[in-house]
């Protein structure tokens, strides 16, 4: 017979606030209780806060200096707007599942008993901490001005650039995503710390050569 302490801790939800206080906890309950429609449903709902506060950041200025006509420029800077706010709602749902895919075929060949449902569950909960650091710019950004596309606690934004580059990638949420990752993947996964911090590294990494290929393509001269 099992005692009430034993069903008291299977029934314990994970938490999308306990990312910020105790991740670790949270991965341990994702591996008993994966949670996946509530928590993706909250992060999606914060993406779209953020990218909307994103888009109502945007000025006709951006655009000019890239080159866009300026009789052009208000339908571009209308219609990115609204891309910008309905791609906040798919950002999530669409990088969780590509991310969770790969981290399965990953686990797959490391032998890891893990499954789909709670990789799904476990990069949802993660991804909670991208959504609050796109709420915590987009508010800076729009309050004081600047380019909504550089976060100010990147070190482009510590530096004052105004132009997305390579060092907008260093970003404390960004980092703190990637040492989150490790975490999960040790914990929900069941890898090795090894293996669980060198698949988050690479990923991490990925993500400044995509940065930095677009930094060099919104560079490059228009025809």
């Amino acid at each position: 017979m099992e005692n009430p302490t034993e069903i008291i801790t299977k029934e314990q939800k994970p938490s999308l606030l306990g990312m910020f206080t105790n991740p670790g906890e949270q991965f341990e309950r994702i591996k008993q209780s994966p949670k996946i429609w509530v928590p993706l449903l909250i992060v999606s709902i914060l993406y779209a806060i953020g990218m909307t506060l994103m888009a109502l950041s945007m000025d006709a200025s951006i655009f000019i200096e890239q080159g866009i006509p300026e009789d052009q420029v208000d339908l571009v800077l209308g219609v990115t707007k609204v891309t910008v706010a309905i791609t906040g709602i798919l950002t999530p749902i669409i990088g969780v599942l590509i991310g969770s895919a790969i981290h399965l075929i990953i686990t797959k060949i490391a032998s890891s008993p893990v499954t789909f449902k709670q990789l799904f569950s476990m990069n949802t909960y993660i991804a909670v901490i991208g959504a609050a650091g796109i709420i915590l710019n987009t508010g800076i950004r729009y309050a004081i001005g600047g380019n909504p596309e550089i976060y100010v606690t990147s070190l482009a934004g510590l530096l004052n650039q105004e132009k997305v580059e390579f060092l907008g990638s260093f970003e404390v949420f960004a980092i703190w995503t990637m040492i989150v990752t490790a975490m999960g993947l040790h914990k929900t996964a069941q890898l090795s710390k090894g293996l669980a911090w060198t698949i988050a590294i690479v990923f991490f990494l990925i993500g400044i050569g995509f940065t930095l290929i677009g930094s060099l393509l919104q560079g490059a001269p228009m025809q």
